[in-house]
Order: structure tokens, then sequence, then C-alpha cells
């Protein structure tokens, strides 16, 4: 699985934490988008995050965001906004054990300042991370309920599609100065050239830069 992690301004000090626990992970290959904590990088808001995860998903660049903010509730609601997506906020393993089962998501929001603490706040990212991406992901829970729960994501899926302008035509329209600052943060127009599939969207977003 490809997996990029998205930090914003208020949790770039998280950035260590939540990728020690991803690379923890084997078997994925992990991209750090966002912002790390380092002199002189730019500041994301978690619009702009939120934005900067739809794009990587809607082109097929990676399978799986991991993102959030303060509360993990604004990236949660911005995220949503766009089509292709489906986010859970997770607080705790439990969270993540049923967002795998039942949601089967491509993106969670994670509270990376409410609720951390000097101590433990690190050891509880691990273990959402490592409920979260196990071999029975999307298979229903409680197994009585796999089929109904299967076939809602599916028209879940249907009703973003349908109730979404396409990617594109958002990006169109979206504010100029939003999309600029989140397109020319450090390594993402990079990684969107080297590792995206060709498509006329991939094409559009470079453009846009």
């Amino acid at each position: 699985m490809r997996i990029a992690v998205i930090n914003e301004g208020s949790t770039k000090h998280r950035n260590a934490d939540v990728m020690k626990a991803v690379e923890e992970l084997s078997g994925n290959e992990i991209f750090n988008l966002g912002m790390q904590n380092v002199d002189g990088e730019p500041d994301l808001t978690y619009l702009e995050t939120a934005l900067m995860s739809a794009i990587v998903i809607n082109l097929k660049a990676v399978d799986f965001v991991v993102g959030g903010c303060g509360t993990g509730q604004g990236y949660m609601n911005a995220v949503l906004m766009f089509p292709g997506t489906a986010c859970g906020l997770l607080m705790d393993p439990v969270d993540a054990f049923l967002f795998s089962q039942v949601n089967a998501g491509n993106i969670i929001s994670l509270a990376l300042n409410k609720g951390y603490g000097g101590v433990g706040g690190d050891i509880n990212v691990k273990y959402i991370l490592k409920t979260l991406f196990n071999d029975t992901y999307g298979q229903g829970y409680p197994k009585h309920r796999a089929e109904l729960q299967i076939n809602a994501r599916k028209k879940m899926a249907q009703l973003s599609e349908d109730s979404h302008l396409p990617m594109k035509e958002i990006l169109e329209k979206i504010d100029p100065l939003t999309l600029e600052h989140a397109l020319k943060f450090p390594g993402f127009l990079d990684f969107i050239k080297n590792e995206a599939p060709e498509s006329d969207l991939k094409d559009y977003v470079l453009s846009r830069a």
C-alpha cells in the first residue's frame, strides 16, 4: 500500500511520531508530504492539507492518507468536501478497528493536539495505525452485517461521485491562493510529477503550479 502522511501547521511537531508509527508497518511505501517541523517550511492550514490529500487520492498517486489536525475535526470535514474521499476521525484503536472493518475508507484524521498529552499520545497513534492496517480490512463487523456494510460502502462511493463536481472543476473554482500554496509546498509537485499515473487531471494540476 502507498501511504501519504500529511501534517498541518498546528501538528507539525507530531510528524515524527506519525512517521515512526507508519514506518513500523511492513510492506508499505510511505510518503511524507506535509509539514515535517523543519526550519523554513511554509505553514499549512488543515484546509490546504485536506486539498493536498484529495489531490493525491484523486490522482491515484497514493492509496491512503494519514492526516489530521489539532482536534481532527477540521481536517476531516475539509477533506470530505472533495470527491473520492472516505475519511474517519480515529481517537483510539477501537475506532481504528471499526473504521477498518465497517467503513474501510481511504483517509483517516487524527487528533494530534487534543488529548495527546505529554505521555502516551505517540503510543496511541502507534496502536491506532497498527490496528487500522490489518489483513481483514473491509470485511465487516459484526460478521452477520458484513454484506450490508459492503453494499452501503458502494452506495456511499456512488453518492460521493453523484454529489460532487469532478476534481478538475473544483480546482478551477477553488481560491487560487489556497491552491497555489498547497501545490507549491516543498516536494509536493515533484511527488505528483514522479509518482502520479498519467491523466488529464495530473496535466491540469501541473499546469496550475
